[in-house]
């Protein structure tokens, strides 16, 4: 979902970019229309009447909707579902018009933020991933929805898991969207080389160190073109670096990024020092990739679809969703994947209490404050997610359902590795619903990657601590 640098353009670069997406762009729209039936020959005078005066296509309202194109264009998982929800929405006065960015991660939050500012360049809806919504919503650009998801009854009557509403709401205490998916993260392994190197093709680590082991294991047995472990450790692949490397570690220790109790960043600590050790181990004894190839921002699609598919890849830290590369319609078609593949959950780093530890998180349909259509807009959203049309995205991405009724539906949990990832939420937890988050999240990805390049941790540590206090102020941080 599935992580970028995210590199700002000038403030004139990118409301001219914004305005071309979102002002200038046709998009691509979908009229909802269905196949004409012939009429009898005695038509009714009513029914002629409701004919003529029905609203011809100029009169009708066209809903945009923006999201992240990650370069797959009409190919893509959500222009696909979008197309479908569009094509049998009830609604017939009404055309969904499709209005994607294709842009890393960043860049696409920047272009965002910059696009909602505006009525003239805000979409009616728009994808959200769940660190940036907070942020989103206390700089004002982001409708609040807790008055239309109270009459809402797939919200209240336990459709949607209660968990998962943690992520859309926040420190206002107020939704900001409705999630569309999850994904909780694990250690991906390969049991054919775990066979090779004579590890248990059942791998259920329970302490760093035996991950660690492993990797030994692997680089020592195992043939030499195989990368023992694999992680992301730069800054170009931006909030995979600070989630599914840097806090999947710091959480696995006990601690947190930010102390809700204190309302403060530790910015120093004995978890930050272990976390950091981790990622120093690997770098030192060479157990994992060549810098350049973990440092860019692709390393994630490389770890994914060219080193586990092809058998040169041992274990990686990584999200549950890239199952769905491995699908007949995914970017890496491997039908072998379920054979070869085992989800191993990530062990706290001494085995103490839960034992493993996952970091959740996801994206949502939000309303920005600036749409021109907002209540046509919701009804749309109610539509697109409702089980129906929920289950038909996640088991096309490969992501982890939000909807508790989809959880329980047969053609949800016979897909390969979604019982055990869903299962893995039940440790689940989540990135701080701060606005300030986005930005400690830039200096944690640049944290680690100098790790990786070989600064030591205390001085990586330091340099954090100062960046984060910096940002945050003296008096919302603390030192442990």
């Amino acid at each position: 979902m599935y992580r970028s640098n995210k590199k700002m353009l000038s403030i004139s670069t990118c409301v001219l970019c914004a305005t071309v997406l979102f002002g200038c762009s046709k998009g691509t729209e979908t009229t909802n229309t269905t196949a004409s039936t012939t009429a009898p020959a005695a038509t009714s005078a009513a029914t002629a009447a409701a004919k003529e005066t029905k609203a011809p296509d100029a009169a009708k309202k066209t809903i945009t909707i923006t999201y992240r194109d990650d370069g797959t264009g009409e190919n893509g998982t959500l222009y696909k579902w979008f197309k479908d929800a569009a094509a049998s929405y009830p609604n017939k006065d009404v055309i969904i018009k499709q209005t994607p960015i294709q842009a890393s991660e960043g860049d696409y939050f920047a272009k965002i933020a910059l696009a909602l500012k505006s009525k003239d360049t805000a979409p009616d809806i728009v994808t959200e991933d769940t660190f940036m919504l907070n942020s989103d919503a206390s700089a004002g650009l982001l409708s609040p929805l807790d008055d239309k998801v109270k009459s809402w009854a797939d919200w209240t009557n336990g459709s949607f898991i209660e968990a998962m509403k943690k992520g859309v709401t926040a420190a206002d205490g107020k939704i900001y969207g409705v999630p569309y998916n999850t994904d909780s993260r694990g250690l991906w392994y390969n049991k054919q080389i775990f066979k090779q190197a004579g590890l248990p093709e059942d791998w259920k680590p329970k302490t760093w160190d035996e991950v660690l082991s492993a990797a030994r294991t692997i680089k020592e047995k195992a043939a030499k073109d195989v990368v023992p472990f694999w992680m992301n450790m730069g800054k170009a692949t931006g909030e995979a670096t600070s989630m599914q490397t840097y806090e999947m570690l710091l959480y696995g220790t006990g601690e947190r990024l930010y102390d809700d109790a204190t309302s403060k960043w530790t910015v120093k600590s004995q978890g930050i020092m272990d976390a950091l050790s981790f990622v120093d181990t690997i770098n030192k004894e060479k157990l994992g990739p060549p810098l350049s190839k973990v440092l860019n921002g692709q390393a994630g699609n490389s770890s994914a679809r060219e080193y586990l598919p092809k058998g040169k890849l041992g274990i990686s830290l990584d999200g549950s969703w890239i199952a769905g590369n491995y699908l007949p319609n995914g970017a890496a078609p491997w039908p072998e994947y379920k054979d070869v593949l085992g989800f191993a959950p990530m062990p706290t780093s001494k085995g103490q209490a839960p034992g493993s530890i996952t970091l959740a998180g996801g994206w949502a349909l939000s309303v920005p404050a600036n749409a021109q259509h907002k209540d046509e807009a919701w009804d749309f959203i109610k539509y697109a997610l409702n089980k129906e049309n929920t289950q038909k995205l996640v088991i096309a991405s490969g992501n982890i359902t939000v909807r508790a009724d989809v959880a329980k539906d047969p053609g949800y949990t016979q897909m390969p590795f979604n019982a055990i990832a869903t299962d893995y939420l039940k440790n689940a937890e989540f990135r701080p619903a701060r606005d300030k988050y986005p930005e400690v999240s830039t200096q944690i990805q640049a944290m680690v990657e100098s790790v990786a390049t070989g600064t030591s941790p205390a001085d990586a540590m330091k340099k954090y601590q100062q960046d984060v206090t910096r940002i945050v102020g003296e008096d919302k941080v603390s030192v442990k």
